[in-house]
């Protein structure tokens, strides 16, 4: 087999990897509604990506850096997103709780 069969292997999963990320980011700019994400998950994804990207750096392969930028940006992005709603919204809430209910006097 050719040398080009890797090198579209790479940019075909890339491409489909990359894209799956276009919708979150798209609903969670929209509707300014990131309470069902979670941040553990990106802060994760986020790292992965950096260090795919460093490793694509080191081997020189085009498909790797390229396409772990392009993810690194796009699900950093939605980290983003999600630390600047729990600023805004003052998200206190211990994660699998329910809200206190207030009290009127």
């Amino acid at each position: 087999m050719g040398d080009w069969l890797p090198t579209v292997l790479g940019v075909t999963a890339g491409l489909v990897s990359t894209s799956s990320f276009i919708p979150q980011v798209l609903k969670a700019w929209r509707d300014h509604d990131t309470a069902s994400l979670s941040k553990r998950m990106y802060i994760a994804t986020v790292t992965a990506f950096t260090l795919w990207s460093i490793y694509g750096f080191l081997i020189g392969s085009f498909p790797i850096i390229v396409f772990n930028l392009l993810s690194l940006v796009l699900s950093g992005t939605i980290l983003f997103l999600k630390i600047r709603d729990e600023r805004r919204c003052g998200d206190t809430q211990v994660p699998g709780r329910e809200p206190e209910p207030t009290r009127s006097s």
